[in-house]
């Protein structure tokens, strides 16, 4: 018997601005880059920075220290809102041509 493996519908897409709500980058803000689905994170634009070390090759001999985005689990981001510029939590309703598209809850907008 195959286990099915279940997929999320998630609240954030690729090209989102989001709000950090809770970590060591709390309350920042950038455009999420990726969005990692069988881990359940996201990578966000300048959020969340780590140090990656680069080993020494042959076209950077001395290797070197880099700053690169680190994923943030999707629970730890909220979705802001473009027309109010607030954090919001959104859902889904049928728009004018019958198809389900996101929406806030703060303001009533599609997103």
């Amino acid at each position: 018997m195959e286990k099915k493996t279940e997929r999320h519908k998630f609240h954030i897409k690729t090209g989102d601005t989001v709000k950090v709500i809770s970590g060591n980058s709390k309350g920042q803000t950038g455009v999420v880059k990726q969005v990692l689905v069988e881990k359940d994170r996201a990578v966000v634009e300048g959020v969340n920075m780590i140090t990656k070390h680069l080993k020494p090759t042959a076209a950077n001999p001395q290797g070197s220290l880099e700053k690169v985005e680190g994923s943030i689990h999707i629970s730890n981001l909220m979705v802001v809102d473009p027309a109010t510029g607030e954090a919001t939590r959104t859902g889904r309703r049928l728009n004018d041509k019958g198809k389900l598209q996101r929406y806030s809850k703060k303001s009533g907008n599609f997103i």
